[in-house]
């Protein structure tokens, strides 16, 4: 997307170009306008007398014959080639409608998972930002229309109703309240609300809008509801909207269940991993971020210079995230992980191969049976919702012995890694490395390691991913004898 903005840059120098050209153009014509003007009053006046002067005749025969022709030409030339052309060839880096779609659906995304409200969005108050930028009332429209698509009429509620706000209060815009009542009243209904929904349908039959069967529409069902006399019963909350009501909250940062207890138990130290011959002399900062399970954070353990060649290695490859489907075995993309990655095998540079060593360092476990370092990017609205790193059914059972991530940017607000079944939640921080393990040593996976990453609200994340499978490592982390050891 950085690469867009430069593209629009682009094409808007190309556009004032175009502009000029135009201006030029319509200078031209004007003082040819202006001069003639000036000539034909005189020239009218005396239409005989004027014509009696032979250089007078003269020029009204060229102007005629030869100069109007050239104004003629002028007039039709097309100064929108250079324009149009560029056009033309930055269009095939343009975001497509599916692009669009998926930046709407994000910032929903954001909206229900940091409890915001729309007009908190539309007005630009988020934290950390640094360049706020109002959403217009088409904008807010736009998003309704996006959810309306998808039959979430909660949502088409909320974007249809900030867009009306922003209309009554004054915004200009090429929408009316017709169009935007049409689609909230029907939102509205579609929620069970028929008494509210039949309110808009008045004000939409006030504005001169084609409602009228809408309208006894509504009015039958109100009737109808009256009769009945039912109370509206209350949906039962699935398991599933339970798991995720939490995982909203850690991400909110509610919810975590850091104790003093707990928090008694956590220590940083200087770390050398059994006086590994790389840490004797320059031992790491090592952090305990949570007990059960253990997870520790390594402080300034990778390079500005090093993270910015991961990027670069990485940016050209960055393709959209996959996830297993279990019915196919196949990789296929996923609504829960919204993400950018790459794979960089360590002989494509030394910095790869640096590092898969430094974790290998580190953790003291094996890397060569280890995925290649996967960089994947979170732009706004980025997420993975909860899951295990570990299999549990088929080929992948209990395949990943542990993970580490690298992070190598700072995000504004928002883009931490929680762990919904305990509580926990570790932010991310540039520089620092984050390691678990998702099998206890007897192969069995851990099932209190589920975890997520949550959606970027403000800010850009990269991190660095490295699984480490189980085959390789029988002994550098012997099998246990108990099964949650």
């Amino acid at each position: 997307m950085t690469d867009l903005l430069y593209t629009e840059k682009d094409l808007v120098t190309s556009l004032k170009d175009y502009i000029r050209a135009e201006e030029n153009k319509l200078e031209q014509v004007k003082r040819w306008a202006d001069r003639l003007d000036s000539l034909t009053s005189t020239a009218t006046q005396d239409p005989e007398g004027f014509l009696g002067h032979p250089v007078n005749a003269f020029k009204l025969m060229k102007r005629l014959n030869t100069e109007w022709g050239n104004l003629e030409s002028l007039v039709l030339s097309d100064t929108t080639d250079g324009f149009i052309s560029n056009l033309t060839i930055q269009r095939k880096y343009f975001p497509t409608e599916e692009d669009q779609t998926g930046a709407a659906k994000a910032l929903l995304r954001l909206q229900d998972t940091y409890n915001l409200d729309a007009n908190t969005i539309s007005t630009g108050d988020l934290p950390g930002v640094k360049h706020k930028n109002r959403m217009t009332v088409e904008d807010c429209y736009e998003l309704g229309k996006v959810a309306y698509a998808e039959a979430d009429y909660y949502h088409t509620e909320l974007w249809m109703a900030q867009a009306l706000r922003q209309l009554e209060e004054g915004e200009e815009s090429p929408l009316d309240k017709v169009t935007i009542l049409d689609y909230l009243s029907y939102a509205i209904y579609q929620q069970g609300d028929l008494k509210r929904a039949l309110e808009y349908t008045k004000k939409l039959l006030q504005l001169g809008g084609s409602v009228i069967q809408t309208k006894l529409y509504f009015q039958e069902l109100c009737l109808q509801k009256q009769l009945k006399k039912k109370k509206k019963k209350k949906r039962d909350t699935t398991q599933k909207k339970k798991k995720k009501k939490k995982y909203e909250m850690l991400c909110r940062g509610e919810g975590v269940r850091m104790t003093s207890r707990r928090q008694s138990r956590l220590f940083c130290r200087y770390y050398d991993n059994k006086h590994n011959p790389r840490f004797v002399l320059a031992p790491v900062k090592q952090q305990d971020e949570w007990d059960r399970p253990y997870i520790v954070r390594y402080i300034d353990i990778i390079s500005e210079a090093e993270m910015e060649k991961i990027k670069q290695l990485a940016k050209p490859r960055l393709r959209r995230a996959t996830v297993h489907d279990p019915q196919t075995g196949k990789l296929t993309t996923a609504h829960y992980r919204v993400s950018k990655s790459a794979w960089l095998t360590a002989y494509e540079d030394p910095v790869v191969e640096k590092i898969n060593q430094r974790i290998e360092d580190l953790t003291g476990l094996e890397m060569d049976t280890a995925e290649e370092l996967q960089v994947a990017n979170y732009g706004v609205g980025g997420q993975y919702e909860p899951h295990f790193d570990f299999g549990r059914v088929g080929i992948f059972q209990h395949l990943n012995l542990s993970f580490a991530t690298l992070l190598m940017s700072d995000v504004s607000a928002g883009g931490a890694t929680v762990f919904p079944d305990v509580g926990a939640s570790v932010g991310p921080q540039k520089g620092t490395a984050v390691f678990w393990y998702n099998l206890f040593a007897s192969g069995e996976g851990d099932y209190s390691t589920r975890h997520a990453a949550c959606p970027v609200l403000v800010g850009n994340k990269w991190v660095s991913n490295k699984w480490i499978h189980e085959r390789g490592q029988e002994w550098r982390r012997p099998c246990g004898l108990s099964e949650n050891e």
